[in-house]
C-alpha cells in the first residue's frame, strides 16, 4: 500500500508507533499530486516547501511524545479559507494574487494540532456553483471519470480526497457544497450545524448559510476532523458556545432503537434518477437490517426550498461581494481615472459570469420596492422550512435522502442551463436554510461506474447521531473501500 492511500486514523497509528515519519507521508502525498494533478486539476496552489517544513516540525513533536490525531497529517484546504502567507484566491481573478495576513480560526486549530497543509484546492468561484466549472482559475475533473464534473463548489476538496492527493480535506457548504461533491466523488463529507464551526476567516458567500466542514476517506476520519475544527470562537458572532462531544466515541456498532425518518416529499421531487433512487432504497434497507426503525415524515414546504434559497443566497452574496471594488485589495483596473468607472471595470474584469448573475439577482431582490416581495417572503419560507424539520425530528433521530438527484454529469452538459444546475442542490439546500447538520456517505455506483451518496441529516447540534448511523452503514458495506483507477 502506498502511504498516500492511508486514512487519517491509519496514518496516525503508523506515525504514533514511529513506523513512518510525517516527512515520508507528506513526500508521498506531494509525489502523488505531481503525478495525477495534470489529469485531475484539484489544486490551485501546492505548498510543497512549507508542507515539508511543517512535516519536519511534526516529526520533532512526535519524537518528543507530543502527538494529536492530526499531527503530521497532510491536508488540503478549500481556497476560500484564509491561510496566512499562503495565496487564497476563492478561484476568482479578482483575488488571484491575494495572500491573507492571518489564518482562519479552523486553520489555527489545525496548525495547533500539528497538521500539515499541502495546499489550496479548486472550487467554483466564491463557492457559487454545483460543478466546479465556474472556477475562474482552472477546471477540475472527477477522478472516477475525467469527462465528468466532481461536483461543487468544493469540487477540488472532494477530488483531492478521492484521488489520494491528500489524506483529508476541508471544504465549505452553503447549499450542498460539501455533500454534493462528496457524493459525486465517492467520499465522506459533512456540513456541521450552523454555529458549530467558526466562520472566522472563511471568505463569505452567504453568511447565514455558510459552514466549514470535513471531506474524508471514511466516517472515522470525518469524526477526527470534526473534533479538531469544532468549538466556540469569540471572533465569530454566530459561533455557538456549546460543549463539543468527542465524535469518535460514537463510532460504535449497533443501531437498535434508532429511528430513521424518510421524507415523503423527496420521492416526488423532479429529476430523481432511477439508479440514485435504487441505491438510496437499498441503503435504507441495509440500515433497517442493522436494527434501526424507519418512519415516514413530512417536510411540506420542500417544494419552495430552491426558490427561497436562490433569493436569500444571492441577496447575501451581493452584499458580501460589494467589498471587492479595486480599492483596498485584490484586482484593480489601473487604466481608469474615474472612480465609478474603475469600480465598474474592475468588477467586470474580476468576476466570472455565475458570480455576476448572482450579484445581479441579489441586488434586484434587495432593491427598493422588491425587498418585501422577494427577500422578506423567502425569509418567511425559510422559517416554515425550519419548523418542518423541528416537527420531523420529534418522530425520528435522523433523516435519510439522496444527496443529489443524479450521479455526476458530464463537463459542459449543464453549462448553458443555470436552472438545471441549481436543481442539482434540491436535496441539500434545505439543511442550510434550516441550519441543521447533514452528511454524505458512499452508498452505490451507477452503471457508468460513478459514485452515489446517501444523505443523512440530523437535528441541530446532533452530528453524533449522523456519525453513528453513517459508521454502521459504512461497516456493513464496501463502497468506501473502492478507489478510482487513475
Amino acid at each position: 500500500m502506498n502511504l498516500y492511500e492511508l486514512t487519517i486514523h491509519e496514518a496516525h497509528n503508523l506515525l504514533k508507533s514511529r513506523e513512518i515519519s510525517s516527512q515520508e507521508l507528506t513526500k508521498s502525498v506531494l509525489d502523488r499530486v505531481e503525478s495525477v494533478e495534470p489529469r485531475v486539476g484539484a489544486y490551485i496552489t501546492v505548498a510543497g516547501e512549507t508542507a515539508m517544513a511543517q512535516a519536519e516540525l511534526a516529526d520533532k513533536a512526535i519524537a518528543g511524545g507530543n502527538i494529536t490525531h492530526l499531527t503530521g497529517i497532510p491536508l488540503a484546504i478549500k481556497d476560500l479559507i484564509c491561510t496566512k502567507d499562503l495565496r487564497t484566491t476563492c478561484a476568482s481573478k479578482i483575488l488571484e494574487n491575494f495572500v491573507p495576513p492571518y489564518d482562519a480560526f479552523v486553520i489555527k486549530k489545525l496548525k495547533k494540532a500539528g497538521a500539515v497543509i499541502v495546499g489550496k484546492v479548486n472550487m467554483d468561484e466564491f463557492a457559487m456553483g454545483s460543478s466546479t466549472e465556474h472556477s475562474g482559475i482552472k477546471l477540475t475533473n472527477n477522478p472516477w471519470d475525467l469527462a465528468y464534473i466532481p461536483g461543487g463548489s468544493s469540487g477540488g476538496s472532494a477530488a483531492a480526497v478521492a484521488a489520494d492527493m491528500c489524506i483529508g480535506s476541508l471544504g465549505s457548504d452553503t447549499g450542498g457544497s460539501i455533500r454534493q461533491p462528496a457524493s459525486h466523488c465517492g467520499v465522506v463529507g459533512m456540513k456541521p450545524t450552523y454555529g458549530r464551526v467558526s466562520r472566522f476567516g472563511l471568505v463569505a458567500f452567504a453568511s447565514s448559510l455558510d459552514q466549514i466542514g470535513p471531506l474524508t476517506k471514511d466516517v472515522t476520519d470525518c469524526a477526527v476532523l470534526m473534533n479538531a475544527i469544532s468549538g466556540y470562537d469569540a471572533g465569530d458572532s454566530t459561533s455557538v458556545p456549546m460543549d463539543v462531544p468527542d465524535y469518535t466515541t460514537f463510532l460504535k456498532e449497533g443501531l437498535k432503537g434508532v429511528k430513521i425518518g424518510i421524507p415523503k416529499e423527496y420521492n416526488a421531487l423532479p429529476g430523481l434518477d432511477a439508479e440514485v433512487s435504487e441505491a438510496v432504497k437499498n441503503a435504507v434497507k441495509t440500515i433497517e437490517g442493522l436494527g434501526a426503525e424507519c418512519v415516514e415524515v413530512s417536510l411540506p414546504h420542500t417544494e419552495y426550498a430552491v426558490a427561497a434559497y436562490y433569493v436569500i443566497a444571492p441577496s447575501e452574496a451581493s452584499s458580501n461581494l460589494a467589498r471587492y471594488d479595486g480599492v483596498k485589495y485584490g484586482l484593480r483596473d489601473k487604466g481608469k481615472n474615474d472612480l465609478i468607472e474603475m469600480y465598474r471595470s474592475t468588477r467586470s474584469m474580476g468576476f466570472g459570469s455565475e458570480v455576476k448573475r448572482r450579484i445581479i439577482i441579489g441586488t434586484y431582490c434587495l432593491s427598493a420596492g422588491y425587498y418585501d416581495a422577494y427577500y422578506r417572503k423567502a425569509s418567511q419560507v425559510r422559517t416554515l422550512i425550519i419548523e418542518d424539520f423541528k416537527r420531523a425530528f420529534k418522530s425520528c433521530d435522523v433523516l435519510l435522502s439522496p444527496v443529489a438527484p443524479t450521479p455526476a454529469f458530464k463537463t459542459g452538459e449543464r453549462a448553458e442551463d443555470p436552472l438545471k444546475m441549481y436543481l442539482s442542490d434540491i436535496f441539500t439546500l434545505s439543511a442550510n436554510l434550516a441550519g441543521i447538520p447533514g452528511m454524505s456517505v458512499p452508498c452505490g455506483f451507477s452503471t457508468q461506474g460513478l459514485p452515489i451518496g446517501l444523505q443523512i441529516m440530523g437535528n441541530h447540534f446532533n452530528e453524533e447521531k449522523m456519525i453513528k448511523v453513517a459508521y454502521n452503514f459504512e461497516q456493513a458495506t464496501d463502497f468506501h473501500n473502492k478507489k478510482p483507477k487513475l
